[in-house]
């Protein structure tokens, strides 16, 4: 039986499941604020990415929502732009970036 995905699993796991490809010449670095858990960011830099705890000094984007609809938009249960939509998640800075934030990870477990 396959462990249970938690949030730490997926921060955990943003580097392995990193586009290379699709980073190509992308310097960015995305913030997120979970209401009710911890906040973590995600660099990208150089074809590579690094997922790291707490809150960056300087973020290109910052997402803010609660752990449930983080975890139902990286599930693909529900669409980021729903989400947005609906007033679940708020984005701050450079909003396009987050447009980017599909094509930037594999979805397989």
């Amino acid at each position: 039986m396959s462990e249970p995905i938690t949030l730490e699993k997926i921060i955990r796991k943003f580097p392995e499941r990193f586009n290379a490809e699709q980073g190509k010449g992308l310097q960015a670095v995305f913030q997120f604020l979970l209401n009710d858990s911890e906040a973590f960011h995600l660099v990208i830099k150089d074809e590579a990415c690094v997922s790291e705890y707490g809150e960056h000094p300087d973020p290109d984007i910052t997402l803010i929502m609660d752990e449930s609809t983080f975890m139902q938009v990286i599930s693909g249960e529900l669409d980021g732009m729903s989400a947005f939509m609906k007033g679940q998640l708020r984005a701050e800075g450079n909003v396009m970036l987050a447009t980017r934030l599909g094509k930037l990870f594999s979805r397989s477990q």
